[in-house]
């Protein structure tokens, strides 16, 4: 699915190296901290934040929430390219996304726990509480959403 530690994303390259940092948060704008949330146990996994530069945005894992016994450290093993074997946290797993009405769509989403990488759009929901994330192959049809919670 998209982006998230609950459901990594495939790796690949062609993220943007630099973005500007987080803008307060905003009703209209995903950009910000969002916490990622595991679809089955609904379990905070991850804290994402997202930001924006020449018109894309781009997300990056900012924190791990790790769970006693696990890996304080995880790294991408299963992600191809520049990619493998690099620290999960800090790593960029949405990027190219552009505005298009009231979503934005056109970009990539890494999920690291599998190492694939899917197209992806992502809409706010909620008054811009909630962030709906499509990850998908081929057709929009075809994919997974996750609905992340704007982090305060």
């Amino acid at each position: 699915m998209c982006v998230l530690a609950t459901a990594p994303l495939p790796a690949g390259g062609g993220e943007p190296s630099s973005t500007q940092p987080a803008a307060p948060a905003s009703p209209t704008s995903p950009v910000g901290k969002w916490k990622t949330v595991d679809d089955d146990t609904g379990r905070v996994e991850s804290i994402v934040e997202i930001t924006e530069k020449d018109g894309k945005l781009s997300g990056r894992i900012e924190k791990l929430m790790i769970i006693p016994g696990d890996d304080p450290d995880p790294k991408c093993d299963k992600c191809e390219g520049e990619k493998k074997d690099k620290p999960i946290t800090g790593m960029t797993i949405i990027w190219g996304l552009t505005r298009d009405g009231d979503e934005w769509n056109g970009g990539t989403v890494l999920d690291p726990d599998k190492g694939k990488l899917y197209r992806c759009y992502i809409k706010l929901l909620d008054a811009g509480r909630r962030l709906k994330i499509r990850g998908y192959i081929g057709i929009s049809l075809l994919g997974r959403t996750q609905y992340w919670l704007r982090a305060e």
